[in-house]
């Protein structure tokens, strides 16, 4: 390689946002969620060690069966994620129907099916896990998925629109999936159903409460944010500020389930690698399945990263909400949720680098391709 094509080489590499660090573009706290979590959860095993009185006191501040801490935990971790959520730009990516199609089917029909399959193969004799799991699969992507999608250079407007749809179609579609996956299709099936010490309502409910008061909190905080001071100072003011709190809300519920959970979760270690392996299979499944869905129907590496993440990540903040409110703080459907963003993150990281090697190998071959099949039309002489 001549000197001047490297330096070109390294020069077009210096300009490109993609060959910078993917981890050193996440904030601090986004760099290290996989250690924030890790941290919390020794920290709740710790407290659950030294306050053996905790379980018994977050059951006097219960109502309904969940504890108001919890609750509330459950609902700061919800409500920032969809104040940024753009909801006046639901007709830039409707108006594409080849993406919204592609995008609904991924998420509402294959993500939740592929998750029902791998929890039925690899846990069939846990049956608390299998359901947290399949509650996990239920819960489409609707927070993290705007950071991975912006590290891999995706469409940002769609992905944007992609979680509006999300977040909307989850307050209608949980409950009735819920109600499908863990009560019909077993029956039809075959299956035994052992595990549904609970009604429909109650996943609704938990779905309503814990999506639908932050879903309206920040539809009307956007609105009248915006109306008052402006988007910019929306988006680069008042975001920013109230962003973190999701992680924070985060890290303080799983701090009080593994308080709780604590003595079931150091009895039995390996009961949280098997639910990390159909987590793992369903992120690389669902990711690589997207994207060589997206690049067959003839989606740019834009809209084809998008579509990957949308479809690849999972709502874990929904499900743990809905396993707490269903089933109880100390259930096994409350751990696996609880596992979901352990292992969601570090995959979906790397996931964001393998998507940037695609885009050199695979999108930008073919866009030089295009320009040298077409010579540039002379320009005719000026009479």
């Amino acid at each position: 390689m001549s000197t001047e094509n490297t330096t070109g080489a390294a020069q077009q590499a210096a300009n490109d946002p993609a060959e910078a660090g993917v981890v050193a573009r996440l904030s601090t706290l986004d760099r290290f969620l996989p250690v924030w979590i890790i941290v919390a959860m020794v920290a709740g095993l710790l407290l659950g060690r030294l306050v053996p009185g905790l379980a018994p006191a977050l059951d006097a501040l219960a109502v309904d069966g969940v504890s108001l801490p919890i609750a509330l935990g459950l609902l700061i971790m919800m409500y920032p994620v969809l104040a940024k959520v753009r909801y006046d730009r639901l007709d830039t990516v409707t108006g594409d129907r080849r993406l919204l199609i592609t995008s609904l089917v991924l998420n509402w029909v294959l993500g939740p099916a592929l998750m029902f399959a791998l929890a039925w193969l690899m846990l069939p004799d846990l049956p608390e896990y299998r359901t947290g799991l399949i509650i996990v699969g239920l819960a489409r992507c609707i927070a993290m998925v705007i950071i991975w999608n912006d590290l891999a250079c995706g469409d940002r407007e769609a992905a944007a629109v992609l979680v509006a749809l999300n977040s909307v179609f989850q307050v209608v579609m949980f409950g009735l999936l819920g109600w499908f996956y863990l009560s019909v299709l077993p029956g039809w099936l075959g299956l035994p159903v052992t595990d549904l010490a609970f009604s429909t309502w109650d996943i609704v409910k938990s779905v309503l409460v814990f999506l639908g008061i932050p879903l309206l909190a920040g539809y009307l905080t956007r609105r009248f944010g915006e109306r008052a001071k402006g988007r910019t100072w929306y988006e680069e003011k008042f975001i920013p500020r109230i962003g973190p709190f999701a992680l924070y809300g985060l890290l303080f519920t799983i701090v009080l389930l593994f308080a709780l959970q604590g003595e079931a979760i150091t009895s039995q270690p390996l009961d949280v690698v098997r639910i990390a392996l159909p987590l793992l299979a369903y992120f690389a499944l669902m990711w690589a399945g997207s994207y060589a869905l997206g690049r067959a129907v003839g989606m740019g590496y834009e809209r084809t990263t998008t579509l990957a993440f949308t479809a690849a990540g999972n709502n874990f903040e929904l499900a743990i909400a809905v396993a707490i409110g269903t089933f109880g703080v100390t259930s096994g459907q409350a751990l696996a949720g609880v596992v979901g963003p352990l292992i969601e993150v570090p995959v979906l990281v790397g996931l964001v680098y393998v998507s940037l090697w695609l885009r050199r190998r695979l999108f930008q071959s073919t866009k030089a391709a295009a320009h040298t099949a077409v010579p540039p039309r002379p320009t005719p002489p000026r009479t």
